[in-house]
């Protein structure tokens, strides 16, 4: 039976570790770590993603500033509020909640946002320099960052000699993903709804990574015995046995019957998910460092 990995016990280390960095970094320097996030509407799911990072931000002790504005808010208002945030430097990270109302355009918002204020690492300039590398110049997109974390805390720092394969091809997570596996030395493929003889495929890999956004696709016999599995998806599924119009969360590996033939493995929920505000945090110290010309601490 796998080893499972507990994504919330890991969350906290991580949290504590920000936590001692922002404390340095303000007796060092006076430099209080600052964080803002901007949500637009009236998104319940959007709101209480964006109240558990301002209160994890106050619980790291950053400063912890939030926007709340209306529906109806313009393309220009936001961009107005973005270049203003830009131009305080006692903000080191600026979030923009996603999704946002249909009628704006996220994209030139998130574009708009500082390279080296991006913790969300959704600018081009961080995606880019992610891709080439360069992990020590830009911020790197948080559930990636995350879901690396599990891997480099299993097999250390050198993935030298390891197959990974990472199922979906996604900007927002498959590519820095396998971007982040090769930094580390691994030899990566990347797979995805076109791959030919994708179970296959995946049997080969030391490290699997799932996201794909389909529930528990991926089965036992695709996973290679003691392989590390990654589980990065979030899918909601009928659960009739709790109750009329219930539902329960599953990943994208149908998690019984892989943990039996895994060494290691994430579950869902309190896998990666946990990981992301996490993540968020260890960004916005690492800007904050940067701001000031001092070397971040690594997480």
């Amino acid at each position: 039976m796998a080893s499972i990995i507990d994504g919330r016990q890991v969350a906290t280390s991580v949290i504590e570790a920000v936590k001692t960095a922002s404390e340095a970094l303000q007796e060092q320097t006076g430099v209080k770590t600052g964080l803002a996030v901007v949500i637009v509407g009236d998104d319940p799911a959007s709101h209480a993603y964006v109240s558990a990072k301002s209160k994890m931000a106050k619980e790291c002790g950053f400063t912890s500033v939030q926007h709340t504005l209306p529906e109806e808010t313009t393309q220009e208002e936001l961009a107005a509020l973005v270049q203003t945030l830009n131009k305080d430097e006692s903000l080191h990270g600026i979030l923009v909640q996603l999704p946002l109302p249909k009628h704006l355009n996220s994209d030139p918002i998130i574009q708009s946002i500082l390279p080296e204020k991006d913790v969300d690492g959704l600018h081009v300039v961080n995606a880019g320099k992610v891709a080439t590398g360069d992990l020590d110049g830009g911020l790197v997109s948080c559930t990636p960052a995350g879901a690396m974390v599990f891997v480099k805390r299993t097999h250390g720092e050198d993935l030298s000699g390891l197959n990974a394969v990472v199922i979906g091809r996604s900007n927002l997570f498959g590519k820095p993903m396998a971007a982040l596996l090769l930094a580390a030395n691994a030899t990566v493929t990347v797979a995805h709804s076109r791959t030919k003889d994708l179970p296959g495929v995946c049997r080969g890999a030391d490290i699997l990574v799932a996201a794909v956004g389909r529930p528990q696709m991926v089965k036992a016999d695709w996973v290679k015995p003691g392989a590390t599995v990654i589980d990065v998806g979030i899918n909601r599924i009928a659960a009739p046995e709790r109750g009329d119009g219930r539902f329960r969360l599953v990943g994208d590996v149908a998690f019984e019957e892989c943990a039996k033939v895994a060494s290691v493995i994430t579950p869902v929920p309190g896998g990666v998910g946990p990981m992301t505000i996490a993540m968020l945090m260890a960004n916005t110290v690492i800007a904050a460092f940067r701001s000031v010309g001092m070397a971040p601490p690594e997480f």
